[in-house]
């Protein structure tokens, strides 16, 4: 009985024994060797009562039909099986699969036409008899009856047969059995596991869906750290890759902002190379200029350093050449910045004393000390921490991001600390200043710029620290491109306006004015043109130097200026 439970795959059946030694005994022995044999549940056992208990039969009946299980096994005798069959027959249940015992398969008065449409199909075990030894009997048998079933079936008269309106068979409508379907639970489908039903047997169970990133074998298992679940959950797919790339729309209007950016200083420079003689270009300390748009150009270009997939290399140099040519740049502007300031202070008569500290070669040692602190900082980090790639599967469970670990975070708050204390002490000077007359004061140009810079950096870290993935790369590069447009803008734009838009306003009486010197005036203009900034009196001699500080290129501080 268990193998053809476990050949067809009727993993539910119902068990019906009859109340003797035979019935029960079967019963036991049939449900220890099932368990062990693991071949299928019993979804029901009822014990059929003796005599034509006609409750107690509709009750069975009644359990039989409202069980899932299309499969009924039946050791009993004859006489249990034809009062079944009476209340089988008056609630007309179909459809059911039948296993019978040697005590009633070959009954004869089960095999009638009435009960046909419910017993048709049953299969029935016997005990082997004959006289033919081994395992050719069971074929010999089989070949015999269907032997004597075809030539039966040969011999058929119509009206005679004992099919349906005493028919006879048709060999051309004949078809292969089929056998029900009887189970408790349909097997899980790939992609989900088995959750057993509290108080079923183990065949009832429902299938639950694989959570994300698990597949389905027998149970649900976690696919290796680079793959994920596939929508069906039935097998593992390697993860996509994120990181800031050249490929994408978001890093392509980057790189062209970086490259625009680039272009830009470079016609900034080439306009100040070519009108370099110009009054407008030697009163703005044109070496700090030509370093200041060198170090802007470095500022766009290491922005590509954080486009692309993350390297060894581009990790350790982004964030120290990003370091690097800010803090040149901001240096150049502290040192312009601090330049304003100590000509605004000597133009008081008399007074040399902070002018001696700013010549040409004050001016260069300071941007180079001042950038090499920075360099130190960045080679310390790189040295003790370095940053370096890594693939993070924190953010998404379907993505790796590819990114740049920094290393040290002290190393990289020192980093943006030092370029914002610079920047602040900048703004500072330069807003102490700002008040200068406007004949053309650089410090308003240059407390903008700062304010522009220091507003972007403010709000870079929350939103960098907000930012998952490549898009903490893309804030970090948009506030490298958004500070270093400000300050090109800011600083070069209404230079380069007046030099190729308003070229009468480039001229030395334009920008610096004419009037009657005294004695005193003419003591402070020599002070400052002995560092190469220069100052001409106005027509209020009360403010005649307030209204008239200049700022002349500081390549040739011995020169006397007209």
């Amino acid at each position: 009985m268990i193998q053809i439970l476990k050949r067809f795959g009727w993993t539910w059946a119902g068990l019906l024994v009859s109340d003797d030694d035979y019935g029960l005994h079967a019963a036991r022995s049939f449900q220890s060797d099932l368990a062990h044999s693991d071949g299928g549940c019993l979804a029901y056992l009822e014990v059929l009562p003796w005599g034509s208990d006609q409750v107690e039969l509709r009750r069975i009946v009644d359990v039989m039909k409202k069980s899932t299980a299309r499969v009924v096994i039946v050791f009993a005798h004859q006489s249990h099986i034809m009062n079944l069959m009476q209340e089988v027959m008056r609630q007309n249940v179909t459809g059911l699969q039948w296993l019978a015992s040697e005590a009633w398969t070959t009954a004869t008065v089960l095999q009638t036409l009435d009960l046909m449409p419910y017993l048709g199909g049953t299969l029935g075990i016997a005990i082997r008899r004959g006289e033919i030894p081994g395992p050719e009997y069971n074929v010999y048998k089989a070949v015999y009856a269907l032997a004597y079933a075809l030539d039966d079936m040969m011999q058929c008269e119509p009206g005679r047969g004992p099919f349906s309106g005493h028919s006879c068979g048709n060999l051309r409508g004949l078809e292969p059995w089929q056998p029900p379907r009887s189970v408790c639970s349909e097997n899980c489908p790939p992609g989900t596991r088995m959750a057993r039903r509290k108080g079923e047997p183990v065949c009832c169970f429902d299938c639950i869906p694989c959570s994300e990133g698990k597949i389905n074998a027998m149970e649900c298992t976690s696919c290796p750290e680079d793959f994920w679940s596939n929508v069906q959950r039935d097998h593992c797919i390697r993860k996509k890759t994120e990181f800031l790339s050249y490929h994408e729309p978001l890093g392509i209007g980057l790189t062209a902002a970086s490259l625009f950016g680039t272009c830009m200083c470079a016609v900034v420079m080439g306009i100040f190379i070519y009108h370099h003689s110009t009054p407008i270009v030697r009163a703005n300390n044109s070496e700090l200029s030509f370093q200041l748009v060198l170090s802007l150009k470095l500022c766009f270009l290491c922005s590509l350093l954080f486009i692309g997939r993350p390297r060894l290399w581009t990790c350790q140099l982004r964030h120290a050449v990003f370091g690097i040519s800010f803090v040149l740049c901001v240096s150049c502007i502290l040192v312009k910045t601090m330049v304003v300031l100590a000509v605004f202070k000597a133009s008081k008569p008399g007074d040399g004393t902070n002018i001696k500290w700013f010549g040409v070669l004050q001016q260069r040692v300071t941007v180079i000390v001042l950038t090499s602190v920075q360099a130190v900082i960045c080679t310390t980090w790189i040295v003790s921490a370095s940053p370096t790639p890594h693939k993070n599967t924190q953010y998404y469970h379907n993505k790796i991001v590819y990114e740049c670990v920094v290393g040290s975070t002290v190393g990289f708050a020192v980093l943006l600390g030092y370029i914002g204390s610079l920047a602040l002490l900048s703004f500072l000077i330069a807003f102490i200043a700002r008040n200068l007359p406007d004949s053309f004061n650089e410090a308003k140009l240059i407390t903008f710029s700062m304010l522009i810079f220091c507003a972007v950096w403010v709000a870079f870290v929350p939103a960098y620290i907000s930012s998952p993935g490549k898009y903490a790369d893309a804030v970090e590069v948009f506030a490298i491109l958004a500070s270093s447009f400000g300050l090109l803008g800011a600083l070069f734009g209404p230079k380069c306006y007046i030099i190729l838009m308003r070229p009468e306003r480039n001229t030395k009486k334009a920008i610096m004015g004419r009037a009657p010197q005294t004695g005193s005036e003419r003591s402070t203009r020599e002070q400052i043109s002995g560092t190469g900034i220069w100052a001409i009196g106005g027509r209020d001699r009360a403010c005649s130097l307030l209204n008239a500080v200049k700022y002349e290129q500081l390549l040739d501080p011995g020169k006397p200026v007209a």
